[in-house]
């Protein structure tokens, strides 16, 4: 499939560059998959637009402050000399983490990441935190080992050094209010590095409403990397390779799916990592031959789901708006048809809808 298949046209100023006063304000587009027929909704309205029997599975993710500026200090056995002493004291580098790979060790994207070899080290803060580069990977990576210089522990120190990390189409600095706003109310496990968006819709009104409309919710954790958007640079989709993101479903969600699944209920996924996730686990037990319809458990997922993917777990989603061209685009025209989502895609537009992380949503059903 080409590329230039998933594109289509964004006014600049629908990108939400800030969220909503009130989580639940957001509009929501209705898309019924099969007939391919839309209706204009709000987000108030979800709890309403539910059978009252389906099991809605969420993303408990984390998003870390995963951004962080600091400065050059040299190489430790090959201290700058008085010409490069100068450019390393004032030389700024930023470093947005992608993957914890221990308690000390990251994998990141430095820039100037040209400049950063094997053995230089940053400073952050006022020298407490410091971090040496200790190998370089593929796409522009390189594996950052960190070191206290304080009482503190390396995890303190990022969290009160780090910046949340806003996707680059927001463009504005982050601020106090993204550390709550780009964070949902059910996140608890710490390790993404963007917020599973989807789920930022939800207040702990609307989820009552849900469980008092007859609901079930369960949830996973999907760390979300480089994976979910990372851009296509191929002028095909088979022609993408999906960095690799860790999940963990529990035993408890797996039971519930099977059990949902087995009465026929709909089993209703909050985001594309939720589908990535779920998917991805159902694909595994089919390959064991497992009985069961999903294997529980932690594993990671390079699953790249595009048009033609038969869909094992989830028949609903909730999504919001995502870029051209991008792989979460191909995820929902896979399950819901190209031609049908880049229809609703045009009307969203047209009505003025708001856009990507901060932005509106869809129901597909």
């Amino acid at each position: 499939m080409r590329l230039d298949e998933l594109d289509y046209r964004l006014p600049r100023e629908q990108i939400a560059q800030r969220p909503l006063e009130q989580r639940e304000a957001s509009r929501l587009l209705l898309l019924d998959r099969s007939s391919g027929v839309f209706e204009d909704q709000l987000f108030t309205e979800f709890p309403s637009l539910l059978r009252g029997d389906e099991l809605l599975v969420i993303n408990n993710a984390r998003v870390i402050p995963a951004r962080l500026f600091g400065k050059r200090a040299g190489v430790h056995s090959q201290p700058p000399s008085r010409a490069t002493r100068a450019e390393y004291l004032t030389g700024k580098v930023e470093i947005f983490l992608t993957r914890e790979v221990d308690s000390r060790t990251w994998e990141a994207l430095v820039r100037p990441g040209r400049k950063m070899h094997v053995g230089e080290r940053v400073l952050f803060g006022e020298g407490e935190l410091e971090a040496e580069v200790v190998s370089r990977g593929q796409l522009g990576l390189r594996t950052l080992r960190f070191t206290s210089r304080d009482q503190c522990t390396i995890g303190k120190h990022l969290e009160r050094l780090g910046h949340v990390p806003l996707p680059p189409y927001i463009e504005r600095a982050d601020e106090i209010f993204d550390r709550e706003r780009y964070q949902t109310v059910f996140a608890k496990r710490s390790g993404a590095i963007a917020a599973p968006t989807a789920g930022l819709h939800f207040s702990t009104e609307i989820l009552e409403k849900i469980r008092a409309r007859g609901a079930e919710i369960c949830e996973l954790t999907l760390n979300v990397g480089l994976g979910t958007f990372q851009p296509i640079h191929s002028e095909t989709l088979e022609g993408h390779v999906m960095h690799s993101e860790s999940y963990e479903i529990p035993q408890e969600t797996a039971e519930r799916i099977q059990a949902a699944r087995t009465a026929g209920r709909s089993v209703l996924a909050i985001g594309t990592t939720v589908v990535r996730a779920l998917e991805n686990a159902a694909l595994r037990a089919a390959e064991s031959g497992s009985s069961n319809l999903v294997v529980a458990g932690k594993a990671d997922a390079q699953l790249f789901i595009v048009p033609g993917f038969r869909f094992r777990v989830v028949d609903r989603l909730l999504t919001n708006f995502h870029l051209p061209r991008s792989t979460l685009l191909a995820l929902v025209c896979a399950f819901a048809g190209r031609e049908r989502v880049l229809a609703a895609y045009k009307h969203s537009v047209e009505a003025g809808y708001r856009f990507y992380s901060y932005g509106d949503c869809m129901l597909i059903r």
